[in-house]
């Protein structure tokens, strides 16, 4: 049942408005490469301009039977080496290397981090010819990226590439893998063991799942022949690090030191919805930080870090995905089914530690960017933890990097209608373009938005609650209408205090259901919400 004390009590947190830099402009333009193939769920390196891209899967979302979810017939078997620029491809067979490396090379939602020349990919989740079942994968394997590349194109042997140890606490997938000065920091995702199964572990073959609800640490020591690992203690939260197939990005934070951030999350331990707030990481710890609630892009997507050091601005841009919130012709409309969306949206914090989100006119052209990856361009100035200097950016139009793959939906919502044709793998590469062009027209903006309004239930059986801030005390109306603008119930409500508010509305008893609209109206401030009746 969902505790809605608890849903307001991070309410309560909601994000304030502030000032900050004008933002440039992004623009994408798609690309095709021939033989590339869509894939989701990957893991990728690069080297001289040259992706290398392992695992992952060539299907869209997965089925919701057992016997058809993760089917081995979807899984990416090959090394995919690609040159964007020439729009070159090149492939090779996992087939060739022992059965543990072709397990795991062939699994999807792998953690993974590129540094320098060598990729570390840990866990992964797939059918497993060694275990004759579909597993959480316990390895980490190196991978000489330039060597890889060299011996795909060139049809030699794949197996002095690699290198691969094993260890329990690798077996996790959905969790990102990045890193904060010389440490790794595994953070969240799941072992999954058995075939999926939407009824729950005790149905059907039945299944074995198992957050960490970790941030785990180690140390790597690599010297091209021998690999080991030191691993230091964890940090456990079985609530806020409850987190998988989410976002975690590399941060330049307030103090001017590295440090992560990771947005969003799936499940609640409350309520099957993703989480809204997020969770900073830095080098001494990690701290929640409920004073910011993201509304957009919550499952894993696209995501662009840059910095500023002259403002001390840190902005992350997400691009489409899975979410809980989307924009519905300026109207934010909240969906506990959690379709797929195709919006771009602007995560900034400010100089005095205040973050704000923003939605952005452009949006991807179709139902895209979950399972997607950015791929930096390497020509791009960056932070040592690959945040991009904002500052460092040349006044014209620059290629950012590339956003590739991931699943293309048909529709919103297709997960209980999913017979395996409703979605696909994406092939489309899409070129990531910034230009610093008329601040005045950059962004469609959620900052000046001070009432920042919430609506739960939604859908709604009867009640809901509403939830809003006020910058200062003045009367606030409240009406319903319906869809050809009834007037279905008005309220006024005064002598509210300053600051969050939430307050329970009761509908009359009308025979209606479908879409109605709330606005919540402050003086000259009003904002509107689509909710949705359920008889």
């Amino acid at each position: 049942m969902i505790r809605w004390s608890t849903i307001f009590a991070l309410l309560l947190f909601a994000t304030l408005s502030f000032s900050q830099s004008p933002f440039p402009e992004i623009s994408l333009s798609d690309v095709s490469v021939d033989n590339l193939g869509g894939i989701q769920s990957y893991a990728f390196g690069q080297h001289n301009g040259k992706w290398l891209i392992l695992g992952g899967r060539l299907d869209g979302l997965h089925r919701r039977q057992p016997w058809a979810s993760f089917d081995p017939q979807g899984n990416n078997t090959q090394i995919i080496v690609v040159d964007p620029q020439a729009r070159n491809t090149w492939k090779a067979s996992v087939e060739s290397l022992p059965l543990s490396l072709k397990d795991q090379l062939s699994s999807t939602n792998m953690e993974f981090y590129q540094e320098d020349e060598n990729l570390y990919i840990i866990g992964g989740y797939g059918y497993s010819e060694m275990a004759e079942d579909h597993i959480t994968y316990p390895f980490l394997a190196a991978i000489n990226v330039p060597s890889l590349i060299e011996a795909v194109i060139n049809g030699q042997d794949l197996l002095p590439s690699f290198q691969q140890i094993q260890d329990p606490q690798f077996q996790v997938t959905g969790g990102r893998l990045e890193k904060i000065y010389d440490t790794y920091y595994l953070v969240g995702g799941q072992k999954f063991m058995g075939r999926y199964n939407p009824m729950g572990p005790d149905h059907g073959p039945g299944f074995i799942q198992e957050y960490t609800n970790q941030i785990r640490k180690f140390r790597i020591q690599n010297d091209g022949d021998n690999l080991s690992v030191t691993f230091l203690p964890a940090f456990t939260d079985e609530d806020q690090l409850h987190r998988r197939d989410y976002n975690v990005v590399p941060q330049v934070l307030q103090n001017g030191e590295e440090g992560l951030t990771a947005f969003s999350g799936v499940f609640q331990h409350t309520v099957d919805l993703p989480f809204l707030n997020s969770v900073n990481i830095d080098s001494s710890g990690y701290s929640v930080n409920e004073g910011f609630l993201q509304y957009y892009n919550h499952y894993h997507c696209p995501v662009v870090p840059l910095y500023s050091s002259t403002d001390n601005e840190m902005h992350n841009i997400f691009f489409g995905g899975i979410a809980q919130f989307y924009d519905d012709n300026g109207v934010m409309v909240q969906d506990n089914d959690v379709p797929f969306v195709n919006t771009i949206a602007r995560v900034s914090r400010n100089a005095t530690g205040e973050m704000t989100e923003s939605k952005l006119p452009v949006e991807l052209p179709e139902l895209i960017g979950a399972g997607a990856e950015f791929i930096p361009n390497p020509d791009i100035t960056t932070f040592s933890n690959g945040v991009i200097d904002l500052d460092a950016l040349p006044e014209e139009k620059i290629l950012l990097g590339y956003i590739f793959g991931g699943i293309k939906s048909s529709q919103p919502n297709i997960f209980w209608i999913n017979d395996g044709t409703q979605s696909q793998a994406e092939r489309r590469i899409f070129e990531l373009y910034l230009e610093n062009g008329d601040p005045n027209s950059t962004i469609e903006t959620s900052n000046s938005d001070k009432l920042k309004p919430v609506v739960y239930p939604n859908p709604t059986w009867g009640n809901v609650y509403i939830h809003f801030h006020l910058a200062d005390a003045k009367p606030v109306e409240i009406d319903f209408r319906s869809i050809n603008g009834q007037m279905i119930l008005a309220k006024q409500f005064d002598g509210l205090p300053v600051g969050d508010n939430w307050i329970e509305v009761s509908f009359p008893n009308i025979e209606m259901s479908g879409a109605v609209f709330c606005t919540i109206r402050a003086g000259d401030e009003s904002r509107t919400v689509k909710v949705l009746l359920v008889e």
